[in-house]
């Protein structure tokens, strides 16, 4: 047991300082290395590609085929360091075909049900103010919710209508920053409490001064949505991608909101150009001369 503790120690270093990889991202392929060694009990030098088959075929059942490809990636990944370190001579993945994945299209929110949510907030206490004020910068602003969580007075200027923001791979993007956004941050300082040492610069604080969680932001989103009687499966990536969505809708450059999302490629936001088509595509199928009568 020592030995693999070892072993998992050694990789996550790997991926955190030569693969320079996410918090997040690392502890979702040390999660997924350690639940399938846990659940298998195969020591790790020996497994092969028929063992890998078996544990993602077990697994079928309770995970969707986006969820079995990147347990695969993340095995892949181990063993390919297994190799690397000498401890293998092939990595048992390469015998493995990943699951065939459709286009994901996102939920998206239309612009009433944005409005709905947002106007389901109770804004008489300082939790609203605060929560509403989310609301509007996940939406108006297109932040990933790790960004609102982290989100800096020091990275907000109001006078010049702009953001600043470090995303995914310390990239720095600057985003307009929109009249309503802007006004319910300005309202939520009035209500925001007195920071613990260490929080100052941080805009969404709990009551205790500091910062607000990305846990506590979904929770928010739910309740919110669920108040407003939005039915649809939505979390705060959900707003980024109804800004995105919204921004195609009305004719804004692909590129633009490229810029404004921090994709590094074209290709992820063109995935919004299908959405928008979608839109119309069932509008045309309804009215084709030869659609089939129900």
């Amino acid at each position: 047991m020592d030995g693999s503790i070892r072993l998992f120690k050694d990789y996550a270093y790997y991926l955190k300082i030569e693969r320079g990889l996410s918090p997040n991202t690392v502890a979702g392929y040390l999660s997924d290395i350690s639940l399938f060694f846990e659940e298998s009990g195969l020591d790790p030098a020996s497994v092969a590609p028929a063992d890998i088959v078996d544990y993602l075929s077990e697994r079928s059942d309770t995970l969707s085929k986006r969820s079995q490809a990147r347990l695969l990636s993340a095995f892949r990944s181990f063993f390919d360091w297994m190799i690397l370190e000498g401890a293998m001579k092939e990595n048992p993945c390469d015998g493995v075909d990943p699951p065939k994945i459709g286009r994901y299209l996102p939920e998206v929110l239309s612009v009433q049900e944005v409005d709905d949510i947002i106007a389901s907030v109770d804004t008489s206490t300082p939790a609203g103010l605060r929560d509403r004020a989310i609301l509007e910068v996940l939406y108006g602003c297109g932040l990933r919710v790790s960004e609102a969580a982290g989100l800096r007075l020091s990275d907000i200027f109001a006078k010049e209508g702009f953001l600043r923001i470090v995303g995914k791979g310390d990239k720095e993007r600057i985003i307009p920053l929109g009249e309503m956004a802007a006004e319910a941050l300005e309202t939520w300082y009035g209500a925001r409490p007195e920071p613990c040492r260490g929080y100052e610069d941080f805009v969404f604080l709990n009551r205790s001064g500091k910062s607000l969680s990305r846990v506590s932001i979904f929770n928010m989103v739910k309740k919110q949505a669920m108040l407003a009687g939005v039915r649809k499966e939505i979390s705060p990536h959900t707003f980024r991608h109804s800004f995105a969505t919204h921004l195609v809708e009305n004719g804004a450059d692909l590129r633009v909101v490229q810029e404004m999302l921090g994709h590094e490629s074209i290709l992820t936001t063109e995935i919004y150009t299908h959405m928008d088509s979608s839109s119309w595509q069932g509008s045309i199928l309804a009215h084709h001369p030869r659609r089939k009568e129900k």
